[in-house]
């Protein structure tokens, strides 16, 4: 279980230095609601995925690691986690398309859609998913460009 506490306090100290490198993006838009419907939904889908995510891990922990505290291999341990991702064809079909999207799709798209967009330290989206869930990150991601357009929207109608 300290395993998934590290993996918590890690989670929210990424989250926390996303935000924090990007001020002006996680402001509020002038004349706006903090948040908009959109990114509430973002928000709301991200969130859940942690806590269904938690849900199974905390199973996972409590049924697999028969007393061992090591993280890392054996009982209960990341090792054995992937190990079991691919324990069978369909289990392995949806982890394979899992893992591509998490670790090839998801740091190319938020690191060079990032810089362009301005965001300082996109590769943080990445490192987030290795300690929240990779539906987090996309949706913590998407969030942050539907913030970015309210705030380039309010800029427009005050220049108008």
């Amino acid at each position: 279980m300290v395993s998934l506490i590290v993996h918590a306090v890690l989670g929210l100290a990424v989250i926390a230095s996303i935000v924090a490198s990007n001020p002006r993006v996680y402001a509020r838009p002038a004349n706006r609601a903090w948040f908009s419907p959109l990114e509430c939904v973002y928000y709301g889908v991200g969130i859940a995925s942690i806590g269904l995510g938690w849900y199974f891990n905390i199973r996972f922990v409590q049924e697999y690691s028969h007393g061992s505290a090591n993280p890392l291999w054996g009982p209960g341990s990341w090792t054995d986690f992937i190990r079991l991702m691919y324990t069978n064809p369909a289990a392995g079909s949806a982890s394979q398309d899992y893992t591509i999207a998490n670790v090839i799709l998801l740091p190319l798209f938020s690191i060079t859609d990032g810089y362009r967009r301005g965001l300082r330290r996109p590769w943080l989206y990445f490192v987030s998913s290795l300690f929240t869930s990779f539906a987090f990150a996309f949706a913590f991601y998407f969030a942050t460009i539907e913030r970015q357009h309210r705030h380039r929207k309010a800029r427009e109608q005050a220049g108008a």
